[in-house]
């Protein structure tokens, strides 16, 4: 029994001794659980497709891998959600631009299939949202026409969660009003990628005043290269063209802020939550 018991304390020492490990050193850093030392030599962590990455089975918060093919191609860490590229903390291929106020945002609308090429490109324009409603069918515009591609129906639904993807018709898509929505990365019912989230009206405001001249043509020259993109009206479901709706986040005495773009003007303005308009992504 006593030679039993001095084993087991031989190896839980052992163990001890080796709970730090140093490659190419013997006296790793005390801080570090693993420390490797070299001159001539670098550390080569796991390489792998995007496809691969993603395919990562319950990936822990902290994992990092080298992805061969994502856009733009290099170290990602996963933060829980998903894997973000280490620079930029973008998801990959999620199109994105920094500002010239020094933020990252999409370089696109949600839903958007290009950047804008001038403030009518109808392939610019990309979905239009009820405020607070997630990506369930009822953002979806038949793009620069009066007729929206989802269905209209004026019964206000009972919960976040719409059980079908019809634009619902009134001053609020919901039957009581939720300030809650849309509100952080972490906010219900947010639908930009993951990192990203809905723009408060103050940083809408702090990008407008970069742009010029202070209309549609600077809105469109801009780092963000913002269309006028339309809006759904929320009593009819129909579409109003050739001016420019941005959602923001802020709610503002039961209404919603949001950015209005036209031929002579860049304002922040007010919209009740049932209106159908732009959204455009910004990093949190």
């Amino acid at each position: 029994m006593k030679k039993l018991l001095f084993s087991v304390a031989v190896t839980a020492t052992s163990l001890t001794s080796i709970a730090q490990v140093g490659i190419g050193t013997t006296t790793p850093h005390v801080s570090a659980a693993l420390e490797v030392k070299s001159t001539t030599q670098g550390f080569l962590p796991p390489r792998m497709t995007e496809l691969q990455m993603e395919a990562i089975v319950s990936p822990v918060e902290g994992l990092v891998v080298y992805c061969l093919d994502c856009d733009p191609k290099g170290l990602y860490f996963h933060n829980g959600v998903g894997f973000l590229d280490v620079i930029n903390q973008v998801p990959s291929g999620v199109p994105f631009v920094t500002s010239a106020a020094g933020r990252i945002w999409m370089d696109r609308n949600l839903g958007a299939t290009q950047v804008a090429t001038s403030s009518t490109d109808a392939a610019s324009y990309g979905d239009l949202y009820q405020w607070g409603r997630y990506t369930d069918g009822h953002q979806i515009a038949a793009n620069g026409t009066n007729t929206p591609a989802s269905g209209v129906i004026s019964i206000k639904a009972t919960s976040t969660s719409p059980p079908h993807g019809n634009f619902i018709t009134g001053s609020n898509w919901l039957n009581t009003q939720d300030d809650t929505l849309w509100q952080g990365v972490n906010g219900v019912n947010n639908p930009c990628p993951n990192n990203f989230r809905i723009p408060t009206i103050a940083e809408w405001i702090i990008e407008r005043n970069t742009w010029s001249p202070f209309n549609e043509i600077g809105a469109l020259n801009s780092p963000l290269a913002v269309p006028t993109a339309s809006n759904r009206n929320n009593f009819n479901g129909n579409l109003n063209v050739g001016q420019g709706y941005y959602w923001s986040s802020t709610v503002n005495a039961g209404s919603i802020d949001y950015l209005y773009v036209n031929s002579s003007s860049l304002n922040p303005s007010i919209f009740s939550r049932a209106v159908g308009a732009s959204v455009r992504c910004i990093r949190d």
